[in-house]
């Protein structure tokens, strides 16, 4: 009989969760996938926000005319939501034939969109899809410029010929780099990003620092054994936003994060307090992280200790001891960041945490992961693993 620890999960946890999917517009899917949450229990504690919202004691009470007109609109304001996300995704990809638009729905087909909804709103019949699914396509017929724009694009111009020649060869169409870099020069498809730097890291204090236990052991055997985490900024119109991440390091997955305006212990505390209530880490984990003043603060301090966590400090002045986090903080700024101009906080923090949950964890290949998002290397790994079953007496 297989045995299988039940997961227990805090308000301020399944608040936040609410928050990704109503404020945010992530999809449930996306944010199960990003999070490791059962989509049941995502959709369950959607409708409960949604009683309390309406001033309803418990689930089951019948609604009055008031709520229903509440109810209906929601449910309208929702219907226009996911109809503008729909163009937004297809905005980038449409052109004048219709296999082109066909390779949109499909996609979108697997975004959970209606098929039908996507055919009313690109003008395309539902029957012509479905026959055009059943057509065997010839590859001689097949354009490698349009599906390599597709591609660039879709990773928010982020990808060079490396990950163009994976994603493309995850399309079924299977060319060398050399080609797509020959490609890339003619369609002038180019990855541009700028580096800025901003100090972050205070390590001249009198706190008490701890040793590099983790050594640069960045492959870990299993998910849950090493954490690492470090802070970097945000520019926007309304002055720096700081971010704290938590990678898990055996799928360089991000599992938890936050961000606020100021660097105090609490923001590293929060995006922590994040990483274990999604993943519920065991008594040993390694939580890896620079010599900053957040980290080796008290109230972070007692938080490691009170899980029973071991701490692991960088070496003085060197970044490389905590390569994995940097490198994803140069990749969020790369694809994501550096290519936007926040107006104020509130626009930045829903735009990152689009990229971690909508992109970086669920779709961006990572070349240390064999060249799989780290959600869906997870799921591959886990899949491997043999079922442990246990003798009740």
């Amino acid at each position: 009989m297989t045995t299988r620890k039940r997961r227990v999960f805090d308000a301020s946890l399944k608040l936040e969760v609410v928050r990704m999917i109503k404020e945010q517009g992530q999809s449930v899917q996306n944010v199960s996938e990003t999070m490791s949450i059962g989509q049941t229990a995502i959709r369950r504690w959607l409708t409960q926000y949604s009683a309390e919202q309406n001033g309803q004691p418990g689930i089951g009470k019948p609604l009055t005319a008031e709520q229903q007109r509440i109810r209906q609109l929601e449910q309208e304001n929702q219907q226009l939501r996911q109809d503008v996300t729909i163009l937004k995704k297809a905005f980038g990809l449409l052109c004048p034939r219709n296999e082109m638009i066909y390779t949109v729905i499909r996609q979108l087909q697997k975004e959970a969109f209606p098929v039908q909804q996507s055919c009313d709103l690109l003008a395309v019949s539902r029957s012509g899809f479905y026959t055009a699914q059943h057509r065997v396509a010839k590859p001689a017929s097949c354009k490698p410029s349009i599906h390599l724009k597709a591609a660039f694009m879709a990773s928010h111009q982020s990808y060079g010929s490396r990950r163009l020649v994976t994603a493309m060869a995850n399309a079924g169409l299977r060319i060398g780099r050399y080609k797509v870099r020959r490609l890339m020069r003619q369609a002038a498809l180019k990855p541009v990003w700028k580096r800025k730097f901003v100090h972050t890291t205070d390590s001249k204090h009198g706190l008490p620092v701890a040793a590099n236990v983790l050594n640069r052991q960045f492959n870990p055997a299993a998910p849950n054994l090493a954490y690492v985490s470090d802070i970097t900024y945000i520019r926007t119109g309304a002055g720096w936003l700081y971010l704290a991440t938590v990678l898990d390091l055996y799928a360089r997955k991000v599992v938890g994060w936050a961000m606020a305006p100021s660097m105090p212990a609490q923001l590293v505390c929060d995006a922590l307090s994040m990483a274990i209530g999604q993943r519920q880490p065991a008594p040993g984990l390694i939580v890896h992280s620079d010599r900053g003043s957040q980290y080796a603060s008290v109230l972070y301090q007692e938080m490691l200790e009170r899980h029973g966590f071991v701490c692991s400090m960088s070496r003085k002045g060197n970044c490389w001891d905590n390569a994995v986090a940097e490198r994803f903080f140069l990749n969020l700024k790369m694809e994501r960041v550096w290519q936007r101009q926040y107006a104020n906080h509130a626009e930045a923090k829903a735009d990152i945490t689009d990229y971690i949950v909508g992109f970086y964890n669920c779709k961006r290949v990572n070349s240390a992961l064999g060249n799989l998002p780290p959600t869906v290397y997870e799921r591959k790994m886990a899949a491997r693993e043999p079922i442990v079953v246990s003798e009740i007496t």
